[in-house]
């Protein structure tokens, strides 16, 4: 372990004056750790490398909850590795879990005054969490955006991010919350309308057959419009959104106004969350236009 003016170990008996006190003068990080937990051992050199570059503008203490509880117990630590701020003798944020030295640098600038109020760092946060849920790591995407909401709860993309982020997860309950605490005033931007059409869209997937199971039956019966309907939410399921987009055109190239003109509903709903920039849905926008006036 470090062990120096600005990187050491301490004990529950000496928080007092190197937490409490020593925040007077400069921001202190306490980070809870122990020595069985595997992200603690990569977070470690992570956080007092980044401390370190500061040059004496923040702190880190380091505390083994193993033989020093105390202080964790009052802070409400869980898990660890979990990392509290303090200035001025309060804890004023935090973080759990272990994070990649950009965003430890981001909560750091943000906790010493670096750039403009903490704006850099948290586009930086966010460029790493889109990367991050680009290459499907959802936990890693997750974390840098409650990080985010942690800075600044009303931020759009990061509530967008962190729903998309549960949808993944297959959990609509919590998007559709996350959903709900978006204002009023940007219920028309176009990622708010895409999350608003994507919740619903993994409502009506709920409960879809796998498509093997619906290809079958469609062999038998090419005009089962419900079956080719159902393929659709299948495929949608599944996030395979041109497959249902395809199954749908099958239908209305067949029946245009079936069902109360379902399909062109749930037509409508996919362009509306793949986005109007998607090359998908203009290509399917084109097409339905051909479809309708022709």
């Amino acid at each position: 372990m470090a062990n120096s003016d600005l990187v050491k170990d301490i004990t529950d008996a000496h928080f007092a004056s190197d937490v409490i006190e020593a925040s007077d003068t400069v921001p202190v990080l306490v980070d809870f750790w122990a020595p069985w937990c595997g992200p603690c051992r990569t977070l470690g050199p992570a956080i007092e490398s980044v401390v370190q570059s500061y040059g004496g503008k923040v702190k880190l203490v380091k505390i083994n909850i193993d033989q020093n509880p105390h202080y964790a117990g009052q802070l409400g630590v869980k898990s660890i590795p979990a990392v509290f701020a303090f200035k001025k003798g309060q804890a004023v944020d935090g973080f759990m879990g272990a994070l990649p030295a950009s965003q430890i640098k981001a909560f750091v600038d943000k906790l010493v005054g670096s750039g403009s109020d903490s704006g850099d760092g948290v586009e930086k946060i966010l460029a790493s969490a889109e990367e991050s849920l680009s290459l499907d790591d959802i936990g890693g995407a997750a974390q840098s955006y409650a990080q985010v909401l942690q800075i600044d709860s009303a931020n759009l993309k990061a509530l967008v991010g962190l729903a998309h982020c549960y949808l993944k997860g297959d959990d609509i309950e919590k998007a559709s919350e996350l959903l709900a605490q978006i204002p009023a005033d940007k219920a028309s931007e176009s990622e708010v309308v895409a999350l608003r059409a994507l919740i619903s869209l993994s409502h009506d997937a709920q409960g879809a057959a796998e498509p093997k199971e619906l290809l079958t039956i469609l062999r038998g019966n090419q005009e089962d419009f419900q079956a080719r309907f159902d393929l659709a939410r299948a495929y949608i399921k599944h996030g395979d959104f041109e497959g249902a987009i395809e199954a749908l055109f099958v239908i209305m190239n067949r029946d245009l106004d079936w069902n109360q003109k379902q399909a062109r509903h749930l037509l409508l709903k996919i362009f509306d969350a793949l986005g109007n920039n998607s090359e998908i849905t203009k290509a399917g926008r084109r097409r339905l236009s051909s479809l309708l006036f022709s």
